[in-house]
């Protein structure tokens, strides 16, 4: 039982983490809206928006893990495409090919695909990556030597990738890295 409590006590620090962060990215917005602001301050308000928002991102992502690992996920399924799954709306992750019809939950298992495009970015590093779509399998490429650890999930080097994984394989697909291309199966 003890990593089922540990499961929990993450989930209600994601969740009592929240709302002095929503305090810090509302004041942060109300400032910047004001229009007596110089634009060294804007910028600095903007830039701490941003952040409050990317740790919004990572709290979502610690607190799936919590649940998965909790056995307390209750994704919410629907029908969704599988092309549409896979746009980011990131001009370096393209997306090619011909999705398919499937219910999933779409939210986490988006996220997971960009998480996946984000970390070959990154790790690779390349300046662009593709996901080929063909039906229920979506292909990622190029990932290079260097992120494919990262990327799959195996190497405990970036919060977004290990967690997509977990989402993939607790929804029932798999996760391979084979030649430079990891191979996501929904």
């Amino acid at each position: 039982m003890p990593d089922e409590r540990f499961s929990r006590l993450v989930s209600l620090a994601c969740h009592d983490l929240r709302t002095p962060l929503a305090t810090i990215y509302g004041f942060a917005r109300t400032l910047n809206r004001m229009e007596d602001q110089d634009e060294r301050t804007a910028r600095f308000l903007s830039m701490i928006e941003e952040a409050a928002e990317q740790m919004t991102e990572l709290l979502e992502e610690l607190g799936t893990v919590a649940r998965i690992e909790g056995r307390r996920w209750e994704p919410v399924l629907r029908e969704t495409d599988t092309l549409e799954l896979a746009r980011a709306g990131d001009e370096r992750i393209a997306v090619e090919g011909a999705g398919a019809a499937i219910e999933t939950e779409p939210d986490a298992v988006a996220r997971s695909l960009q998480a996946f495009a984000v970390a070959a970015l990154r790790h690779g590093p390349v300046e662009q990556v593709v996901w080929q779509v063909d039906g229920r399998t979506l292909e990622l490429s190029p990932v290079t030597a260097n992120a494919g650890p990262v990327v799959n999930g195996d190497s405990l080097r970036d919060l977004g990738s290990a967690v997509a994984r977990l989402v993939i394989e607790e929804l029932g697909g798999s996760v391979e890295l084979a030649d430079g291309t990891l191979r996501v199966q929904l």
